[in-house]
């Protein structure tokens, strides 16, 4: 098997179940199957969606989504993952533009308006059912995976069994991963991080996932796994954790891999979880549209900052931006096997997010290091700031303010300036007492460029988010 040549079933373990446990979910009195059983409670679940055009799946954090997705899956019918937390408004349009024809659930759980409209499957872990014995094409779609929406109403990307293979795929070669790894997280399973990654990634593999249901420092050493997923969030508290705690951290030492992903982990956290596990944490890069462009590899020794070279089978892009001044700047475009099949119902929203050639324009800007990894400094859209005839990526302005011990958080926006265009504006969530405007803006000059330095700091005590925890920066108070 091979990134580029994913001929292999999407989950072959599941035909041949290995001796092992191939999901356990929860930290004390844990839920789990082993690959036979799995592979039963998926094969009843494929049987009872089976000739669907596609079906929901109400994903709340526990083992019944995972088996749902599955069973949907092997019956190749699409699967649109629905985040539980959802708005009534977004989560109308969802059910509204997907037109699921089923919706599946874990027994007990309430349903919203919209999906209790929907007829009802109740996943049964103790149900057994045989493993459909044909396997859809790779080009058949495999998951309607629903972007943020934080410029308009959702989009789905439509992602294909191709996709989804060949990306697992390279992932295994970048990271080494094997059946023999158990992979610990505590991701929702609504998104390409939790769910693709994080639950179809080990079962390609034929390998264990462990969803501890919080990155907590003492359910992760009893965990014991050789693989850690998590966001910066997660792994900033899990630092504190440890520092308090050597004997988890010397557990969690013995794992072979941490990663992180979603966002930037910042260099101060980098050398927190280094300093107390001996680990490296490695950072990948990715969407929704296109799963995980490039990647720290597990031989190479990663860069703080940067998000790893492009994954195999995938190519990257940095398109020059318009004018001078952009320190080497561009617009992060890509194509490969692993992007989307475009927007499910949305023609016109697909062809603007490609480019005349075929490359798919993530919105993103980046730069390539002196090693040849790519580092993000913000989205084009909010974070590519024109000051004094400069081209300044917000991401890079964050990420020094996060080296100050005085910083928790920071989001850097650009505000309308009569003299500089636009003046480069910190808002800062401090880290205890917080330290004056001027430290932090000499601090910053000191890292970076001297016209990169923040004009104005505002502290704030807390920034607004989105329910996959990104900071929405339409919403800072600019004015």
């Amino acid at each position: 098997m091979t990134p580029t040549d994913p001929t292999t079933p999407l989950l072959p373990a599941l035909l041949d179940p290995p001796a092992r446990v191939a999901l356990r979910f929860g930290a004390t009195d844990p839920v789990e199957l082993d690959y036979r059983a799995l592979a039963g409670a998926a094969g009843a679940v494929a049987a009872a969606v089976a000739g669907r055009t596609r079906v929901a799946v109400q994903a709340t954090p526990g083992i019944h989504t995972a088996v749902a997705v599955v069973g949907a899956l092997l019956a190749g019918v699409p699967v649109v993952p629905v985040n539980p937390k959802l708005g009534t408004r977004e989560l109308g349009h969802v059910v509204a533009d997907s037109a699921p024809e089923l919706v599946l659930a874990a027994p007990g759980t309430a349903l919203p308006d919209a999906l209790a409209a929907v007829p009802r499957v109740d996943v049964d872990l103790a149900a057994r059912g045989p493993v459909p014995d044909t396997e859809p094409p790779l080009r058949a779609p495999a998951l309607v995976v629903y972007t943020s929406g934080t410029t308009g109403p959702p989009k789905g990307a439509q992602l294909s069994r191709l996709a989804v293979a060949s990306n697992l795929d390279a992932l295994a070669e970048a990271w080494q991963w094997t059946a023999d790894d158990l992979l610990a997280h505590a991701l929702p399973l609504f998104h390409v991080h939790g769910l693709v990654l994080g639950v179809l990634g080990p079962l390609r593999r034929g390998g264990t996932l462990h969803h501890i249901g919080a990155l907590d420092a003492a359910v992760l050493a009893a965990a014991a796994p050789t693989m850690v997923f998590g966001v910066p969030t997660q792994y900033h508290r899990l630092a504190g954790q440890l520092e308090a705690d050597a004997g988890s951290a010397t557990a969690l030492g013995r794992a072979r891999l941490l990663v992180s992903g979603s966002a930037a982990l910042t260099a101060v956290d980098h050398a927190r979880l280094r300093e107390a596990t001996g680990l490296t944490v490695r950072e990948r890069y990715g969407l929704t549209e296109t799963l995980i462009l490039t990647a720290a590899t597990a031989a190479d020794e990663p860069e703080p900052g940067a998000v790893g070279r492009p994954v195999t089978g995938t190519e990257v892009r940095l398109v020059p931006l318009p004018g001078d001044q952009t320190d080497g700047l561009g617009a992060v475009q890509v194509r490969g096997p692993s992007l989307f099949d475009g927007y499910l119902n949305r023609p016109d929203a697909t062809a603007a997010a490609h480019t005349d050639d075929g490359w798919f324009d993530t919105g993103d800007i980046g730069r390539w290091t002196e090693h040849g990894s790519l580092a993000l400094v913000g989205r084009s859209a909010t974070d590519l700031i024109k000051s004094g005839g400069y081209k300044i990526g917000a991401g890079e302005i964050e990420n020094a303010l996060l080296e100050h011990p005085g910083v928790a958080e920071a989001a850097v926006v650009g505000v309308a300036d009569d003299d500089l265009g636009e003046r480069v504006v910190a808002f800062v969530v401090a880290a205890g007492e917080p330290p004056s405007e001027r430290e932090l803006a000499d601090h910053v000059a000191g890292l970076l460029a001297p016209h990169k330095r923040p004009r104005e700091v505002r502290f704030t005590d807390a920034l607004p988010r989105n329910d996959m925890g990104k900071v929405v920066k339409g919403r800072l108070p600019v004015n």
